[in-house]
C-alpha cells in the first residue's frame, strides 16, 4: 500500500517533457509510480482541476542567520519551494570567531538588507568552523531541505583578521590556509563557494566588503579546494565596474574564468541582469558563458523572472521623505499617528517647501540610492509606480508619477507623498531598478529563454524592508506561464527550470523531477487561481524586527518528501526538512 496517492491532477514532470493526466504515489518520503498508480493508499488527494510539479529549488537565498532561529524559512516556503541554497553573494556567518560575530553581522545588514538587531539577537552561534555551523543548522528541524555555500567574506576575515579589508591582499600562507577551510567545508557537504564583487554592496559602516577586489591570485589559489571533488559550484556577483568601460569588463569576467578554471571546472552561476548605465553587459555575460560553454564548461547566468527593484512605503527601509526635517521629526511615531499628521494639509505644506538632509554616507546603513531618488526626481518618477493591491511587475510608462503628476497638473513630489498615504500609510511604492531599461520585460524574457540560464537572485531572507522577491517562483509561473500574452512561455520549459535544471546544476539527482524513485517534493498548483498578492509588513523578527512578507493564492499542496508541509498558503507546522550534504 502506498503512503499517498495525489490523483486525478495534470502533471507536468520538470523534464520540460509534455504534461500529461495521471496519479503521483508516494511511499517511504519517495515518489513510487506515476501514471497508473493502482495499489491503495493510507491517504488519497484530490488534484483534480490542478497541475502537479516537482518542488522548487532556489539557488539564491540569505537565509544563513535566520535558519539559525527559524524553522518556516518563508516566504520561500510559501511559494514552492522545498530546497534554498544559501551562503550567497559571499557574505554568511561562518567561518566565524566569537570577537568578528557582530562584523559579520555588520556585513549582512549592509549588503542584505537585514536588520542588525534581528541578527544579534536571533543567531544562536554555538559554532566557529563551517562543518560546525552546517551541524548546529542541521539540529533543527525546518520546513524545507537547505544547503550551505561556504561565503568568501567570511572565509576571509576568518583567516586575515583585521586584514580582511577590501584591498588588501592575502599572503601565500593565508590565501593556503583559506583553501584548506574550503577544502575541510567541502568534505563536510557545503555545496559551493560564493564571492562578490560589487562596489554597491557595503557593510553597515558604509565599508567596502572583505573580498570585493581580491585579486585572482587569491580567487584561483582558493578555487583550487575543488579539485578532485566530484561536487560543488561557484557563485559570483559582479558589476563588472560598469562605469570604467568594456575593459573593465574584461577584466572583471577574466578573474572569473581564472577562478573557474582554478576550480577544475566545477560548475559556476555569475548573476546577469540589464544595468541602465550599461544596457548590453547582460549580453556581454551570456557571450562569455557561450565561450566557456562550447570549451566544454559548465557556467550559467542567473536571471530573475522580473526586473529587480525596491519597494518604498511608510514603514519600509526607504521612503522619498525620511531626510525632510518635518518627517524627520514625526518619523518614531506609530504608523497611524504619522499618517495622521501627514495628512494635516499645513503640515505636507510645509515639509513640501523643505529640502532633503543627505542620509547616505560613510558609517551609516543608507544606500546612496536615497540620495539619488531626490537628486533626480524627474528621471526617477518616471519609474516610479504604485504596486496596487494586485501587485502590477510590468507596469506602463502612463501609470508612473511623472505621468499622472502632469495628468494632475501637480508636482510630482506632491503626488507621491499623497500615494503613501493610501490604505492608512500601508501602501507600497514599486521602483523597478534593474531589467527595465526598455519600460517593459522584454529583456528578461531573452534572458529567460537562452538555453544558458537558471532562475536565481530571489534574495529570500535579504532586503526584507524593501523587496520580497522570494516570491519569484510563483510569478514565473502566473506571468510568464499565464498572463503574459506577449512571449508567454510554456510550463513545461517553465518548471523545468525553477525545479529540474536548479537542482541539477547543484548536484542534486534526487529531486526536482516526478519520476519513481526521486524525493516525493511536490506542488499541487491550481494554475488559472495562482496570483500574488500584495507584500505586508510583520514584526516577527527578533528584537522586533520587521520584515515584507508576500503571500499566494492558489497552492493547494506543498510536500517535502512526502509531508504536507504547506495547505492552501499556509504552512502546515510539518519539519521534514534537513540540511542537505552535496556530495553524500
Amino acid at each position: 500500500m502506498y503512503d499517498l496517492k495525489i490523483v486525478g491532477g495534470t502533471i507536468v514532470d520538470g523534464t520540460g517533457k509534455e504534461r500529461f493526466s495521471g496519479d503521483v504515489a508516494i511511499k517511504d518520503g519517495k515518489i513510487a509510480a506515476v501514471g497508473e498508480c493502482p495499489e491503495g493508499a493510507a491517504k488519497t488527494i484530490d488534484a483534480s482541476g490542478a497541475v502537479v510539479t516537482p518542488g522548487f529549488t532556489d539557488i539564491h537565498t540569505h537565509y544563513d542567520g535566520q535558519i539559525s532561529w527559524d524553522e518556516e524559512l518563508a516566504p520561500s516556503s510559501i511559494h514552492g519551494v522545498t530546497t534554498a541554497v544559501m551562503g550567497s553573494c559571499g557574505v554568511g556567518f561562518a567561518p566565524v570567531r566569537p570577537k568578528d560575530h557582530d562584523r559579520l553581522i555588520e556585513l549582512m545588514e549592509g549588503v542584505e538588507d537585514i536588520p542588525g538587531t534581528a541578527l544579534s539577537e536571533g543567531i544562536s552561534w554555538g559554532w566557529e568552523s563551517f562543518p560546525e555551523y552546517m551541524e548546529a543548522l542541521d539540529r533543527m528541524p525546518h520546513a524545507i531541505d537547505f544547503l550551505c555555500q561556504v561565503p568568501h567574506d567570511a572565509l576571509r576575515v576568518y583567516v586575515m583578521g583585521e586584514r580582511a579589508i577590501a584591498e588588501e591582499d592575502a599572503t601565500d600562507e593565508e590565501i593556503a590556509t583559506m583553501r584548506r577551510l574550503l577544502r575541510d567545508a567541502l568534505e563536510a557537504g557545503a555545496v559551493g563557494f560564493s564571492t562578490g564583487r560589487s562596489d554597491n554592496h557595503r557593510s553597515s559602516k558604509g565599508e567596502a566588503t572583505p573580498a570585493s577586489e581580491v585579486v585572482g591570485k587569491e580567487l584561483a589559489g582558493v578555487a583550487e579546494a575543488f579539485v578532485g571533488l566530484k561536487h560543488g559550484v561557484l557563485q559570483a556577483v559582479s558589476d563588472f565596474d560598469i562605469l570604467q568601460g568594456d575593459e573593465r569588463f574584461d577584466y572583471e569576467w577574466g578573474l572569473l574564468e581564472e577562478m573557474f578554471r582554478a576550480a577544475g571546472g566545477r560548475p559556476m552561476s555569475v548573476s546577469t541582469m540589464q544595468r541602465d548605465h550599461s544596457p548590453n553587459q547582460w549580453k556581454w555575460i551570456f557571450e562569455r558563458a557561450e565561450k566557456l560553454a562550447k570549451a566544454g564548461g559548465t557556467v550559467r547566468c542567473q536571471v530573475a523572472p522580473r526586473a529587480i527593484g525596491i519597494m518604498l512605503g511608510l514603514n519600509a527601509t526607504f521612503q522619498p521623505f525620511m531626510g525632510f526635517p518635518s518627517y524627520k521629526k514625526i518619523h518614531d511615531l506609530p504608523l497611524a499617528e504619522r499618517v495622521k499628521r501627514m495628512r494635516d494639509p499645513e503640515f505636507k505644506a510645509q515639509l513640501l517647501k523643505e529640502k532633503s538632509e543627505p542620509l547616505a554616507g560613510d558609517g551609516t546603513a543608507i544606500p546612496p540610492l536615497a540620495d539619488y531618488f531626490l537628486a533626480n526626481l524627474d528621471m526617477v518618477a518616471m519609474r516610479l509606480f504604485r504596486l496596487g493591491e494586485k501587485p502590477d511587475y510590468e507596469p506602463e510608462v502612463k501609470d508612473c508619477f511623472a505621468a499622472e503628476a502632469m495628468r494632475r497638473d501637480e508636482p510630482v513630489l506632491s503626488v507621491i507623498y499623497d500615494a503613501l498615504l493610501e490604505d492608512e500609510g500601508k501602501a507600497l511604492l514599486y521602483f523597478p531598478l534593474y531589467n527595465y531599461t526598455g519600460m517593459n520585460l522584454d529583456v528578461v524574457h531573452e534572458m529567460l529563454t537562452h538555453p544558458l540560464a537558471i532562475p536565481g537572485l530571489s534574495d529570500g531572507g535579504a532586503h526584507v524592508g524593501t523587496i520580497c522577491d522570494a516570491s519569484f517562483p510563483t510569478f514565473l509561473l502566473q506571468h510568464w506561464g499565464r498572463d503574459r500574452e506577449k512571449g508567454r512561455i510554456p510550463l513545461e520549459k517553465l518548471v523545468k527550470l525553477q525545479a529540474y535544471d536548479t537542482a541539477r546544476f547543484i548536484g542534486l539527482e534526487d529531486r526536482g523531477a516526478i519520476a519513481p524513485g526521486q524525493r516525493a517534493d511536490l506542488n499541487v498548483i491550481d494554475v488559472d487561481a495562482l496570483a500574488l498578492q500584495r507584500p505586508v509588513m510583520q514584526q516577527d523578527l527578533p528584537a522586533g524586527g520587521q520584515r515584507l512578507m508576500q503571500y499566494a493564492k492558489g497552492y493547494a499542496y506543498t510536500f517535502v518528501q512526502g509531508e504536507v508541509v504547506a495547505e492552501g498558503g499556509k504552512l502546515t507546522g510539518a519539519r521534514p526538512g534537513r540540511l542537505v550534504r552535496a556530495g553524500r
